[in-house]
């Protein structure tokens, strides 16, 4: 199971983190550039290891258990070393705050669930809300250096992943008020 290539593909999205993080927690535009493109490369990985589990019918319990885990540690490794590095312009922790509560409550609601034999399926709009957050934090990792070190230095790179952050907040909100409110419907009260 460890070795079927979805199963490996997620596992290298975890083995990425470490090196993401020490590369934007650096801050050299060659880094914050590095730490972009493994992000990207993770990012891409997310995406294939379940279409090939799918396709090769080599979907397992380690895959649908550590897909979703690999994503939160990736996103949240990423937003905590941006904040920390003060590295979230434009009021930008505001939507990395509403995003990583919103990760926390659908995880917890997702295992609630599963002990009652519920699921919480995946909707399009959460999708949506993915690619717009994983393009932000793409762009907030590379920064305005990375412009420059492309040779665009009138590209403002901070400005887009923040104004993407505020976008997947807003999607992050709306998507988690159908999660809680579709979860609440298998709720004692």
């Amino acid at each position: 199971m460890l070795t079927d290539l979805p199963n490996v593909l997620t596992l290298s999205r975890i083995v990425a983190i470490p090196i993401v993080v020490v590369f934007a927690a650096w801050g050299t535009p060659q880094t914050d550039a590095a730490a972009c493109v493994l992000f990207i490369l993770a990012g891409i990985t997310d995406y294939l290891d379940g279409k090939l589990a799918r396709s090769r019918h080599q979907l397992s319990d380690f895959g649908r258990m550590f897909d979703s885990i690999a994503d939160k540690l990736l996103v949240g490794a990423c937003l905590m070393v941006l904040a920390g590095f003060l590295r979230l312009p434009y009021q930008s922790l505001w939507p990395a705050i509403i995003i990583l509560c919103r990760e926390i409550l659908v995880s917890g609601m997702r295992e609630y669930l599963a002990e009652r034999q519920a699921r919480l399926p995946v909707t399009r709009l959460a999708k949506w809300k993915t690619g717009f957050q994983m393009t932000a934090i793409g762009f907030l990792l590379a920064g305005d250096g990375t412009g420059i070190l492309l040779g665009m230095p009138w590209l403002p790179v901070a400005l887009i992943g923040a104004v993407l952050l505020w976008i997947s907040a807003v999607l992050t909100l709306i998507t988690g008020w159908d999660y809680l409110t579709t979860g609440l419907r298998h709720v004692d009260l």
